[in-house]
């Protein structure tokens, strides 16, 4: 996993070539909205059981016949095991947040998990629906304006909305 600036680093050492004015801003930047990322990362962690519990509470109401009898989060088991797989998805999406990049996501997280839900038979457009379900909670608390730190923030919040967006598809 490579955060951020050592993506960057890398990819330019790897070309022989000096950091360009346009990577050096995007990084500026980046530092200068460093406290709206850590607010938001703080915000989503701290209720981050609400936005599980919230974001399952909706998708079993949509869909029932996921907790009715034969349904794959029929039985306490499967049911925690479904809400387990929401919270870790969510953690990693605070953790690519954090970092400003997608690759601890998609490679500890992402990586393999919609053949799994396969094999598993769990039915992988009810997870998306469910992630997406999050991401709608997630980005509501993150978007509220007490008490954080002021500015824009429309496009950390556009970040934000990709990470989910990438977890939902990989998923679905």
């Amino acid at each position: 996993m490579f955060d951020a600036f050592t993506k960057v680093v890398s990819q330019a050492d790897a070309r022989g070539e000096y950091l360009s004015s346009a990577q050096i801003d995007a990084l500026s930047a980046m530092v200068a909205d460093g406290n709206k990322r850590m607010d938001a990362v703080n915000r989503i962690t701290s209720n981050s059981s609400a936005i599980v519990a919230s974001a399952a509470r909706s998708l079993f109401g949509e869909q029932p016949q996921l907790i009715a009898p034969g349904g794959n989060a029929y039985t306490s088991r499967r049911m925690a095991a479904c809400l387990r797989d929401m919270e870790i998805i969510l953690r990693y999406v605070t953790y690519a947040i954090y970092a400003g990049d997608a690759s601890v996501l998609e490679d500890r997280c992402l990586n393999g998990l919609r053949e799994t839900y396969q094999a598993l038979g769990t039915p992988g457009a009810s997870v998306a629906v469910g992630v997406q379900k999050m991401k709608d909670a997630a980005v509501a608390i993150a978007n509220d304006r007490n008490g954080i730190t002021p500015g824009d923030c429309a496009s950390l919040i556009a970040e934000i909305g990709t990470y989910f967006d990438k977890a939902a598809a990989a998923v679905g």
